[in-house]
């Protein structure tokens, strides 16, 4: 067994001197003067690009206010794992799709249709994406946030908001969306901080000190959420929250 495994580990050594070298970095020039790169170089950089989806999925989606609002609600609730991570980024994962939706699609007719039908050049493709992304992000971004990042780089005055870089308005989107979930998950937490409150109170008054609030208040927290259809009025207050 080891003298055949070794025999092929010299076969494929001498298959791999064998063979032709490929070239990692080719540019042929086209006649409009417009540069093609090697099929290699184009793997590279679309692995480069994958590697970064999880971020621009946080960064320049309606991800960050969902799963921190849910992640607010699962603590006001004091149901410690339950909805697990799992689900809870499932949901905003999912949930983020629905919201995207109209600007993926919008993507999808003015960009990537046209450039898989060889319509458009990959730059032209992207420079047409781009805008529908901006759009959304701008609206969502608050004007503070934005001027805060602009003054930071120097650039304090935009003549359109075709001007305002990603690399401006991609910070700026994230603090926003960082103060509009918090907010959402303070006035989430008013009515179950008050439940605490007066079942904290009951106990004392009734000289209970020894047993724990939470283990009394979860389900009347519960059946609060239950009864309201929590779930359905926080998920649809996060939808609206992105188109009103």
């Amino acid at each position: 067994m080891k003298a055949l495994l070794l025999l092929l580990g010299l076969l494929l050594s001498q298959a791999t001197i064998a063979a032709p070298g490929i070239d990692a970095v080719t540019v042929t020039a086209g006649a409009d003067g417009q540069q093609t790169y090697t099929l290699s170089i184009q793997v590279l950089l679309m692995m480069t690009a994958l590697s970064m989806l999880p971020a621009a999925l946080i960064l320049m989606t309606s991800f960050t206010r969902i799963v921190i609002v849910l992640s607010i609600l699962r603590q006001a609730l004091g149901t410690a794992q339950t909805p697990s991570n799992q689900i809870l980024i499932g949901l905003a994962l999912f949930l983020t799709f629905f919201i995207m939706g109209p600007v993926l699609s919008e993507v999808y007719t003015v960009a990537l249709e046209p450039y898989l039908a060889d319509e458009m050049s990959t730059q032209a493709a992207i420079d047409a994406a781009k805008i529908p992304v901006r759009e959304f992000m701008l609206a969502q971004t608050r004007d503070d946030d934005l001027a805060l990042f602009a003054r930071i780089s120097g650039q304090e005055t935009f003549a359109q908001e075709a001007d305002v870089p990603f690399t401006l308005l991609m910070p700026a989107f994230a603090t926003s969306e960082l103060k509009t979930a918090f907010q959402i998950g303070f006035l989430l937490f008013i009515p179950f901080l008050v439940i605490d409150l007066v079942v904290a109170s009951v106990l004392m008054s009734m000289g209970m000190m020894m047993l724990s609030p939470l283990i009394i208040s979860l389900p009347f927290k519960i059946m609060l959420f239950v009864l309201v259809d929590g779930w359905a009025l926080v998920m649809g207050t996060l939808a609206t929250s992105f188109y009103v």
